[in-house]
């Protein structure tokens, strides 16, 4: 069994087996967020700016299915180390529920008006409002499909199974990327969306993404013994799943807070500012994305090892991961530092965007090292069920220092210099991440002895 694995594997090699296919599945997943973005991109710089505006909103929906699923993660991983079969079960049934309640919420909300409502507080152009609501109705209404995908992979992580996850994601990703130009632009016969095209290619990637998601659990996923009874909520298992689900949800939920704000703040120099930020977001994902795979390959391997009680393979696992996630974001400097033309180049950047976007690239990457840090550290906080260290942190770098320093900053009136704020509050998350972790270490781990 995958969960035997855990107990028994060389760390090294269990987190490389874990976590690489989720972190090749991640770089498919960024790959099509960049392209995506292209493809938008050459329809205006409005309609991109648009689909920026909408990012907030996606986000939030995204903070719900993937803090429940945090939530699912640490709680079956858990069980499944502590050998309670029943719980297990009772954790993937209830998550499944959950996630899709959520998604339903926020279909009701499209219908209510809510997209063209979030849009409009944050533009005051007419072609970028139409454009950004648009693209956020049809992703609220259909998203179920995100839902899905996010729980059912989720469900394949927490037991072992990323190879899975690795096809299923990168799947809908490809998907998402042959569609994208085929409904933008109305080929192969297809009607001309435009920025709807975009979004139907979301919706229609994520769908295909939870069917082999669903698939993949109910015909490979052994560790977990899917009936009907499973979906009957339990007071119990969704308090325990929201103990932990809650603090990522709100974790997460700030930085559509922050992206928000953030919007706000460059608007006020220009819409081309914002169309900026929404490209520096893109390219991010192709080196936080991969983290954050990392990242959740390493919690089973540390919840796991948590129930066990086995002190040296969470140290181990953890020195391994720090390491392999500073490597990853010392590259992604080095090329935002290298060639922030030619990716600006990508996203048809006009002259007024190619002058902000390199100065913003360039003053940005600077504080991706550290935040693999701090993503790698936070790891232990989901994995022991003390997600709310990891809400403490976001919420400090995010709200607390980000939006007020560059707030402050944008009163220079120069644009280029907003971007520092960036590098300052993650020096701030350094700060708390590492206070937590030490406290974790010296009330938990050093107390842990093997069986």
């Amino acid at each position: 069994m995958k969960a035997s694995k855990m107990g028994t594997m060389p760390v090294k090699k269990l987190i490389v087996t874990m976590s690489l296919p989720m972190m090749i599945s991640m770089l498919v997943q960024a790959l099509y967020n960049i392209v995506d973005s292209i493809f938008v991109a050459k329809l205006s710089e409005q309609a991109l700016t648009g689909v920026t505006l909408a990012f907030p909103m996606q986000n939030l929906m995204f903070a719900v299915a993937g803090g429940t699923g945090v939530g699912i993660n640490a709680m079956l991983s858990k069980a499944l180390g502590e050998k309670e079969l029943d719980e297990a079960d009772s954790a993937a049934g209830n998550g499944i529920v959950l996630n899709l309640a959520a998604a339903l919420i926020f279909m009701a909300a499209s219908f209510m008006g809510a997209a063209g409502a979030f849009i409009n507080t944050q533009t005051a152009d007419p072609v970028i409002a139409r454009e950004g609501t648009t693209y956020l109705s049809i992703i609220m209404v259909l998203s179920i499909g995100m839902s899905a995908q996010v729980t059912m992979e989720r469900l394949l992580q927490s037991t072992g199974r990323t190879f899975y996850t690795m096809i299923s994601q990168a799947t809908g990703a490809i998907i998402n990327i042959i569609m994208d130009p085929i409904m933008i632009f109305g080929l192969l016969g297809f009607p001309k969306f435009g920025v709807a095209g975009a979004a139907y290619a979301t919706i229609i990637g994520q769908s295909v993404a939870a069917t082999l998601g669903l698939y993949f659990n109910l015909t490979k996923n052994h560790d977990i013994r899917f009936s009907w009874k499973i979906l009957r909520l339990k007071a119990e298992t969704v308090k325990r799943i929201y103990f932990v689900g809650v603090p990522s949800i709100l974790m997460i939920a700030i930085g559509a807070v922050m992206t928000y704000f953030i919007n706000l703040i460059l608007s006020a120099f220009s819409s081309t500012a914002v169309a900026v930020f929404g490209v520096y977001f893109k390219l991010q994902s192709f080196f936080f994305l991969p983290v954050f795979g990392l990242n959740n390959g390493v919690i089973p391997v540390l919840a796991y090892n948590y129930g066990a009680k086995n002190k040296e393979m969470i140290k181990e696992a953890l020195r391994f991961s720090i390491m392999l996630a500073f490597l990853v974001m010392c590259v992604g400097t080095a090329i935002l530092e290298l060639i922030p033309g030619k990716l600006l180049t990508l996203f048809s950047a006009s002259d007024d965007m190619m002058a902000i976007g390199t100065t913003a690239l360039r003053t940005i990457a600077w504080h991706f090292p550290i935040a693999g840090v701090c993503i790698a550290m936070g790891s232990i906080f989901q994995a022991f069920g003390r997600s709310y260290y990891s809400l403490i942190v976001s919420l400090g770098r995010q709200i607390v220092v980000l939006i007020p320093v560059a707030y402050t900053l944008s009163l220079t009136g120069n644009v280029d210099n907003v971007w520092w704020a960036f590098l300052i509050s993650e020096l701030m998350s350094f700060c708390l991440t590492y206070i937590f972790f030490r406290r974790i270490d010296r009330t938990i781990i050093r107390n842990l002895d093997a069986n």
